[in-house]
């Protein structure tokens, strides 16, 4: 049990209130003194019953000084350490504080995973282990000050350090310094933080560029959508900006001053990705956090869940997520207790969850559930009419990142890239773009800045047999054209979208050429 006496600040008081509970032969395991006005005492005492807190208190009470005796439910260090600890593990930087001898006194788990150990190995260790061309504490005590963006190389990765003094006094001198607190960034991911940063300045239906008429349809259906509560299923290719609407879709419903939490299902094991979502009981497993962990799910409560790649999904966390979105009900891993959350989930996949279900791999009540609300996002190369647009506004925003004069794009250029297929959609076109401007010295953007790789599709007549009928001859190139992008396309319907027709058309015509087999016709 855990007491705070409202006290005065005198000589003795702290022995005479401990005296009492030596008297009832209770054993004090802790004790603070001062409060955040210097007129408390905070008391552990950990084999104190209510019964006995009740005989005791008049007694307690009763000490000259004492105004005032009630329960607490933490001592103020361990407040200060758990609300540290909890805001160390939110940091995916590695962070570490170390002594005036070069020891780190503590650090968190991410810091821990670059040393090498495990979370309770860290104190102690020495950093001439790990840096041994740099004196840490020399620095320190040479600078005297924060230092920005030293960069240093542990375990052969390259960081940016942040060095912020510690010292024991008021007064910032070398003598009071007692340590420092390092912050390790990692060199190459600066950059992308600034970008990342930048793009997501507008993140409503406002950042999706709607240069084409089947974008502005796409947005239409979508904003008629998103003050709907039920699930929706967003369906395209990859790098055609499915979180982009999802985040669009969040912030355009009620829900939008909540969480939007975002998992991609396809870049973690089965183990990881459950304990991500649904998070795990205090030691559920070995090497679990003994306070345990809260998944996604509970940090997105009131708010919604983006699930990218559910097709990717293995079939344990299918089922997990096909009884929340029942009931809103699931077990944290290792928890035999309930939760229940109110959550709008959209998913989104690139993938033919129909083609899926009938192979086994995806469950078909989980597929209903999913697709109560859909859209499906073009590719680009369907929206052929809207890249001069958008060619110019990510030519745009490029120059203002690199911080450079605006270069136009020539006819030929523009004519290149209306031209290209764009296997890798919207993504690939800004990139492309980007790396142009970078590249461009002058006025224009030409071609010779388009690095544009090669799709693999060919002169379709190269080597083609032209000695036959007309009817052959067209057999062969039709051929050629669904066993060109079939690999793109593993399935009838995902290609009959691509081609703009229907889904039987081109489920007779792969059965007709032998192509993909009979799954291809699902």
């Amino acid at each position: 049990m855990r007491l705070r006496f409202h006290c005065q600040n005198r000589v003795g008081i702290l022995r005479d209130i401990v005296a009492h509970f030596a008297d009832y032969g209770l054993n004090v395991a802790r004790g603070e003194v001062g409060g955040e006005h210097g007129n408390a005492i905070y008391l552990h005492v950990p084999h104190l019953l209510n019964a006995q807190l009740v005989t005791l208190k008049p007694e307690l009470e009763a000490v000259p000084g004492v105004f005032g005796l009630r329960r607490v439910s933490l001592m103020p260090s361990e407040r200060r350490h758990m609300e540290l600890d909890a805001l160390l593990s939110s940091l995916t930087d590695p962070v570490m504080s170390i002594d005036m001898e070069g020891q780190v006194v503590a650090a968190n788990r991410a810091a821990g995973q670059l040393l090498g150990v495990r979370i309770d190995e860290v104190p102690g260790l020495s950093l001439d282990r790990y840096l041994p061309d740099l004196d840490l504490p020399e620095l320190v005590r040479r600078n005297n000050a924060r230092v920005n963006g030293l960069r240093v190389t542990l375990r052969e990765t390259t960081f940016l350090a942040d060095i912020a003094p510690l010292h024991r006094e008021p007064q910032a001198d070398v003598a009071s310094l007692a340590g420092a607190v390092v912050t390790l960034h990692r060199a190459e991911r600066i950059g992308e933080r600034i970008y990342q940063v930048q793009r997501q300045e507008l993140r409503g239906f406002e950042a999706i560029f709607q240069a084409s008429p089947a974008l502005e349809a796409l947005t239409r259906e979508a904003r008629r959508m998103a003050p709907l509560d039920a699930p929706l299923l967003i369906q395209g290719e990859t790098g055609t900006g499915k979180e982009l609407l999802a985040r669009a879709c969040h912030l355009a419903s009620p829900r939008g001053q909540a969480p939007f939490m975002a998992l991609n299902c396809a870049g973690l094991p089965e183990s990881m990705a459950e304990t991500e979502l649904f998070g795990y009981a205090p030691g559920a497993f070995e090497g679990a956090r003994p306070e345990g962990k809260l998944g996604l799910l509970e940090l997105t409560a009131g708010g919604t869940i983006f699930l990218d790649e559910v097709g990717e999904m293995s079939p344990r966390l299918q089922a997990k997520l096909l009884r929340f979105l029942q009931d809103g009900g699931f077990r944290r891993v290792g928890s035999d207790e309930e939760t229940w959350l109110d959550v709008r989930v959209i998913c989104a996949t690139q993938q033919d969850l129909p083609g899926l279900c009938a192979a086994g791999r995806f469950r078909h009540d989980l597929f209903h559930r999913l697709n109560v609300l859909s859209l499906t996002v073009p590719p680009l190369r369907d929206c052929c009419d809207g890249i001069p647009a958008l060619a110019e506004h990510f030519v745009d925003r490029a120059a203002r990142q690199i911080g450079c004069p605006l270069p136009t794009l020539s006819p030929a250029a523009l004519s290149r890239l209306v031209n290209y297929p764009w296997p890798g959609n919207v993504r690939q076109l800004e990139n492309v773009l980007f790396q142009a401007v970078s590249l461009c010295d002058g006025a224009r953007i030409e071609p010779l800045h388009l690095r544009l790789p090669e799709v693999g599709e060919g002169p379709l007549l190269a080597g083609l047999d032209l000695s036959g009928s007309l009817a052959e001859t067209m057999g062969a190139v039709e051929r050629q054209v669904l066993a060109a992008l079939y690999p793109r396309f593993p399935s009838s319907r995902q290609l009959a979208r691509r081609l703009g027709v229907s889904h039987t058309t081109i489920a007779n015509k792969l059965r007709r050429h032998g192509i993909g087999g009979e799954e291809g016709d699902a």
